[in-house]
């Protein structure tokens, strides 16, 4: 007889329910603590996929199984900077309520792939922007393994600073990686050391310069629109002119960076395809506007849709120039192997296969993916709070910065930059918001509480973030080293 059977029959059931109840708790506990699983489960399947088809592509004995190796470590990379880097792009305007996290997933999937398989660059400096001299690494196994381990511990960084929420730069994460292998391989010579001046350098340039930009649109879009009378008017007026430098601004920049595959343009002529874009961008939203805010009403929620259709595509030209831009620095190392191992040499320049480039393109994918929406969500909400009008400025200074910082030969990240610019916005709000608002009667100070409490940016994620960018670096240079000497002690 079951244990309940004596029981009348309406209390059967609620005992019934009390268990189905606990049952489905304990479902969606399981659910809850497999779910990382299943990411990790699909990233290694990935992985392997990738593996057999570089075995398949490249035949066999023990080159094959170098590149196999590298085509690997290739993969993990990639998914590594779709879980990070990619947030930069799409973490404002998820943070505004322009875009669905769903919908920034597929825009960024798409817009990176396509940016990294139609314009990414075809040829790439292997040791990273010259970094470290070829003809210090004399022997080409040397060079392998020290290309393995810049690709190993660059992915091992950007995974850890996945982990701990803090975006950084994926470019910096392998110059610091092609260092440290380079240093362990053939002493602190090997080095460039101007250039990584220039790149210590772009830890202040880039996010100082990034945030006052974006605090400048911020000023002048509070000043000419925000603050006005007749806000409608005022937003029919500058929006157009907003969304024109912001199609300048990104074509002249998909020219000068993205498009190196197709055809070699200069800052000159990239700034004359900025502005030719911008004035037929101005000239086709401008009726776009005027017909959109017919019939709104005079107030800040008004602007805010004004604003969201521009900083949706701002944000998926960003995810392209990222993908043009920054993919075939991320795969330069395996194409620095695959070189060196069909050539059995090595050269300060190599062609990047084409299979190379899409595993650097799904990969990007995938790592956005499965990973993506925990640093999106803290880009785009946890710095501080976003609307679209902030968002847009921050996009907007990203692509501007970008173009100043070439035309003055600056070595500037994508990834300083935009979460610069947040920081940028954020501070500037505080600023802005003290300025307006009335002092305290009889000039007492404020309680400590009180001013915790006005703050608009996170100080516990300003330190967490800059801390990671001051050590990639070197961390990864760190891990490279010892990566490469325990190779170097297994195999050579």
């Amino acid at each position: 007889m079951p244990e309940d059977s004596h029981l009348p029959p309406g209390r059967q059931w609620k005992t019934l329910d009390k268990d189905l109840g606990r049952i489905s708790q304990l479902e969606l506990a399981a659910q809850y603590v497999s779910r990382p699983m299943v990411g990790l489960g699909v990233a290694l399947a990935f992985m392997v996929i990738v593996g057999l088809t570089a075995a398949m592509l490249t035949g066999s004995g023990a080159t094959s199984v170098v590149i196999v190796a590298a085509a690997v470590l290739g993969a993990y990379m990639a998914i590594n900077i779709g879980a990070n880097d990619v947030a930069n792009n799409m973490g404002p305007a998820v943070g505004a309520n322009a875009l669905t996290m769903g919908g920034a997933i597929v825009i960024a999937a798409l817009c990176e792939s396509a940016g990294a398989l139609l314009a990414g660059g075809d040829v790439v400096s292997t040791i990273s922007k010259g970094i470290i001299a070829p003809e210090s690494v004399a022997d080409p196994h040397i060079f392998i393994w020290a290309m393995m381990a810049a690709l190993t511990s660059s992915a091992l960084w950007v995974n850890l600073a996945t982990w701990i929420g803090a975006p950084v730069s994926t470019t910096h994460s392998v110059v610091g990686g092609v260092m440290g292998a380079g240093i362990a391989a053939a002493g602190f010579g090997a080095v460039n050391w101007s250039g990584m001046g220039a790149i210590a350098l772009s830890w202040v340039v880039s996010p100082v310069l990034g945030g006052v930009v974006a605090a400048g649109f911020l000023a002048f879009i509070k000043a000419y629109i925000i603050y006005q009378d007749d806000k409608i008017a005022a937003a029919r007026r500058w929006v157009p002119v907003l969304v024109g430098i912001m199609a300048g601004s990104f074509a002249a920049y998909l020219a000068l960076k993205g498009l190196k595959k197709v055809v070699h343009i200069d800052m000159g002529s990239a700034i004359l395809i900025g502005v030719v874009t911008g004035a037929f961008s101005y000239a086709a939203s401008a009726p776009y506007v005027r017909r959109r805010s017919e019939g709104m009403e005079n107030r800040n929620k008004s602007l805010k849709a004004l604003f969201a259709l521009p900083l949706v595509i701002s944000a998926a030209l960003l995810s392209f120039a990222h993908g043009a831009n920054d993919v075939a620095n991320a795969v330069g190392p395996l194409a620095a192997i695959v070189h060196a191992v069909d050539a059995g040499s090595f050269a300060g320049k190599v062609s990047i296969p084409t299979w190379v480039m899409i595993i650097g393109a799904f990969g990007i994918s995938f790592g956005l993916v499965l990973f993506g929406p925990k640093l999106i969500r803290m880009v785009g909400s946890q710095i501080t709070k976003l609307n679209p009008m902030r968002a847009f400025c921050v996009a907007l200074s990203a692509a501007i910065t970008v173009i100043v910082a070439s035309a003055l030969g600056l070595p500037v990240s994508s990834t300083h930059i935009a979460v610069g610019a947040i920081f940028g916005v954020g501070f500037f709000r505080e600023w802005y918001s003290e300025r307006r608002r009335p002092k305290p009667v009889g000039g007492r100070k404020l309680a400590v509480e009180e001013r915790r409490r006005r703050k608009l940016v996170r100080r516990s994620h300003f330190l967490t973030i800059v801390a990671a960018w001051v050590i990639t670096v070197p961390a990864a240079a760190l891990m490279s080293a010892l990566v490469f000497l325990l190779l170097n002690a297994i195999f050579v």
